[in-house]
């Protein structure tokens, strides 16, 4: 009895050990798949930047940047750092910020990882985790185009916006910051909200 007692002890702990083994080779495995991905992210991301950066005159932390039409401040950015480009006449922002201002005296917010400024004509290309905020909704996209002309942020990937008492995502928008006014285009879908007053 006292030796089956015994040789089932010695089972259950191998079991056990062998069971602890496991687990530790799993996560061992998980962690180096995470780790891996991560580095092959890391890589492409600092190779993009190295790429611009080899091909950039000049560098400079901490850019500041406004553009005015007829006196007026129409957009002002502010980024941790900018590549001037001058044979493309392009200047790329890094974790950068954008305050258009309306006729209305409102503002719409802009934040990305990234952006690319036309030097000559002001038009923009922002791209990586894009928010877009004014007072009653929040835009976010993967990337949006400003053009400078007509005062017109578009975007040609799926947006989401969310708002008080509504959540919508479509295909493809464009906001006229001169009317202040969205357009919503392809497959749109959304909810809405009742404000109800207790």
């Amino acid at each position: 009895m006292c030796s089956s007692m015994t040789m089932k002890t010695m089972n259950n702990q191998k079991k056990l050990k062998f069971f602890l083994i496991s687990i530790i080779f799993i996560t061992f495995g998980i962690v180096s798949t995470i780790f891996v991905g991560y580095r092959h992210i890391s890589d492409k991301e600092d190779n993009l930047l190295s790429n611009i950066r080899s091909k950039a005159n000049i560098s400079i932390g901490k850019a500041h940047q406004t553009a005015t039409r007829n006196g007026i401040t129409e957009w002002s950015l502010d980024a941790a750092s900018v590549d001037y480009i001058s044979d493309k006449n392009q200047a790329v922002f890094h974790d950068l910020s954008v305050n258009f201002f309306l006729k209305d005296n409102t503002t719409v917010y802009l934040k990305a990882d990234r952006g690319i400024l036309n030097t000559h004509s002001n038009n923009m290309k922002i791209f990586g985790n894009v928010v877009v905020e004014n007072g009653t909704y929040r835009l976010t996209c993967d990337n949006l185009y400003y053009k400078h002309i007509g005062r017109i942020i578009y975007s040609d990937t799926s947006v989401n916006i969310t708002g008080d008492l509504f959540n919508l995502i479509a295909d493809s928008m464009s906001l006229d910051l001169n009317t202040n006014k969205s357009i919503f285009e392809g497959k749109v879908a959304g909810t809405l909200r009742e404000r109800i007053a207790l």
